[in-house]
């Protein structure tokens, strides 16, 4: 049985609900904020009951956007972005599991005279070949995956594939699980370890490369966390071994630096978004305080100001004058540090 088989049959045949995971992996829901568990609550319960996900994505500026779910499962994602894009936005999903469409596909009358408005589809499809479904390059806003990259084998393909599909300016905004290190082939392809999410999990230093080749330059990693095993065998197969949850953002910004550099622009977060008035969260480095000058690099004074983001912010600078790399974001120039003496036996770097 390949890959894909093994995990359609894992999702489709062998769990029957969440209750059935042996990981922590896709249960994040209790750091769900509370506006999005009011929209939940609107949500039909065999398609909660169903929901495999590393918690409930969705970025914020959604509304009149459209949305390309990956891996859309049962639906639980899909309805709730529905709900913040509005009947003037859509959502497509995408899975490739037919038990799951069905699932999807059965409650969504129920969900459009719920929501007052009908703007979800669902397309069965390898997220692997998102090229021989009907969807338009540059044509999504936002696209969201919840915990289904580390699924599939080809990865590269995934994010090439979201790249073109995006907008300039648009996001590829996404939940999935990482290893600290890469994983021995036997554990890539136990059934168990790749269905519970971590067989497939990409080694972090390969995803960050991966996505920078597919046009992604500059990755922001939004949250993190530790993913406890709780099933005793699974844990042993997979020692030592460590796993983390994590949100990336990766935006469609052409012309990004590989390093974050200075040019003396700051952005000023104007307040007004919805669920976010106090303060605007890029990434985990990067919280804007409303009304607050706030120094950024080139690249993130771009991603604000060529994508949906714009209209919150007042922009300061040009890229007129290059004052180095950036204070603190982990670059530094390699000159002035050697010893007075450099040892001239073998070194890696």
């Amino acid at each position: 049985m390949n890959i894909q088989d093994s995990v359609k049959q894992y999702y489709g045949e062998v769990l029957s609900s969440s209750a059935d995971l042996q990981t922590d992996a896709c249960c994040t829901v209790a750091d769900t904020p509370g506006y999005l568990n009011t929209l939940l609550r609107n949500i039909h319960p065999d398609v909660r009951a169903r929901y495999y996900g590393c918690g409930l994505i969705a970025p914020l500026a959604l509304q009149g956007a459209r949305i390309l779910d990956l891996g859309s499962g049962s639906g639980q994602d899909a309805y709730v972005l529905a709900q913040l894009a509005g009947p003037d936005g859509e959502v497509v999903g995408v899975d490739m599991t037919p038990e799951q469409l069905a699932v999807a596909r059965a409650h969504q009358d129920w969900h459009a005279d719920r929501f007052g408005y009908a703007n979800v589809r669902f397309l069965e499809g390898d997220i692997e070949r998102l090229g021989e479904l009907d969807l338009k390059p540059a044509s999504f806003d936002v696209i969201v995956s919840n915990c289904v990259i580390n699924l599939v084998e080809d990865k590269k393909a995934v994010f090439r594939a979201a790249y073109d599909l995006l907008k300039p300016g648009g996001e590829f905004y996404f939940s999935d699980v990482y290893a600290d290190r890469r994983l021995a082939e036997d554990l890539r392809l136990d059934p168990a370890a790749r269905g519970e999410c971590l067989g497939g999990a990409l080694y972090w230093n390969d995803f960050l490369n991966m996505a920078k080749r597919a046009g992604f330059a500059d990755p922001r990693l939004v949250t993190d966390r530790p993913l406890a095993i709780n099933n005793a065998d699974l844990r042993a197969r997979l020692e030592p071994a460590k796993f983390h949850s994590a949100t990336y953002r990766l935006f469609r910004t052409d012309g990004l630096e590989p390093a974050c550099e200075d040019y003396g622009q700051a952005v000023i977060y104007k307040g007004g978004l919805a669920e976010s008035e106090k303060a605007f969260m890029l990434d985990n480095h990067h919280v804007m305080e409303k009304g607050r000058t706030f120094p950024v690099c080139g690249n993130t004074f771009r991603m604000l100001k060529e994508s949906r983001f714009a209209p919150w912010f007042e922009f300061i600078g040009d890229e007129t004058t290059h004052y180095g790399i950036f204070p603190g974001c982990g670059a530094v120039s390699p000159f002035g540090q050697n010893p007075d003496e450099v040892e001239t036996s073998g070194a890696c770097c």
